[in-house]
């Protein structure tokens, strides 16, 4: 059975820090965490971050980075050094999508949306692997669509698809270097979210049936941080989400095919 990651004292890299899960990630963590370095691009947004923890006696910076970028990444590393912090927990949050067909997207966009959920993801956690000391945690924020071939999500499905399979790769790797992997992979969650994956024509993309599985930012959060705390490498948080993913990852390729194209043509 692999160890968990002790979150007391923590000394934690938070990406999407300005709103969303990653703000709630920095409010969980806060009480028990020794430095918080909060990451995002809008600086205004992460200062706000930042006085709502300023209660707690955890040091709390705040790294402005276009992590889509990178220089964005680079300028990450060089703050952590700049700080003298040394981290032992990275949370992979940032991320984007876009509601629409692939024919009609933006390739400015889809690049972008590449770049931050898998580039981003990827680089930055091989950047900052040589700095962890350990134990050692890595939280990467996946989605219940990795288990699906999203139609009008499809560029954002597949990207979260090679964060869950990259995570779960990862966690087998680190593990006898005392390092805990886990993704968490949640369903439709009350964030910022779908104000960014809509387009400037106001698209956006089929709902139905999402209420059933819709759970709140800190019950996201709550579960993850407890699956990290105890080893395991994959959770699906709340109980409709859970047993939404385990019937996705068993349905057979080509029932689930025909289901989304019925429910694609239903539109």
């Amino acid at each position: 059975m692999p160890h968990g990651f002790p979150l007391e004292q923590c000394r934690a890299v938070i990406t999407g820090a300005s709103s969303g899960l990653g703000a709630e990630f920095a409010r969980q963590l806060a009480p028990g965490a020794e430095v918080l370095v909060l990451v995002a691009r809008r600086a205004e947004a992460l200062e706000k971050v930042k006085m709502e923890l300023s209660g707690t006696r955890t040091k709390v910076l705040c790294c402005v980075s276009d992590l889509a970028t990178e220089a964005g990444r680079s300028d990450v590393c060089a703050f952590l050094a700049a700080n003298g912090v040394k981290p032992n927990l990275l949370i992979n949050n940032a991320g984007m999508g876009d509601y629409g067909s692939f024919a009609s997207s933006s390739a400015e966009k889809t690049r972008t949306q590449i770049e931050l959920n898998i580039t981003a993801l990827t680089m930055l956690t091989h950047a900052l692997l040589p700095l962890m000391e350990t134990p050692g945690g890595i939280l990467n924020v996946s989605s219940l669509a990795s288990t699906l071939p999203m139609p009008d999500l499809a560029v954002y499905a597949a990207s979260k698809a090679f964060v869950t399979s990259f995570s779960e790769a990862l966690a087998i790797e680190l593990a006898p270097k005392g390092i805990t992997v886990s993704c968490v992979c949640p369903g439709p969650t009350p964030t910022n979210f779908s104000q960014t994956a809509k387009r400037s024509d106001g698209s956006d993309t089929n709902r139905d049936g999402q209420a059933l599985l819709r759970i709140p930012p800190a019950q996201v959060v709550r579960e993850a941080l407890g699956a990290l705390q105890a080893g395991r490498a994959c959770v699906f948080p709340g109980v409709g989400v859970a047993i939404a993913g385990r019937v996705f990852r068993l349905m057979p390729r080509g029932i689930m095919r025909w289901v989304l194209r019925r429910r694609s043509t239903k539109e």
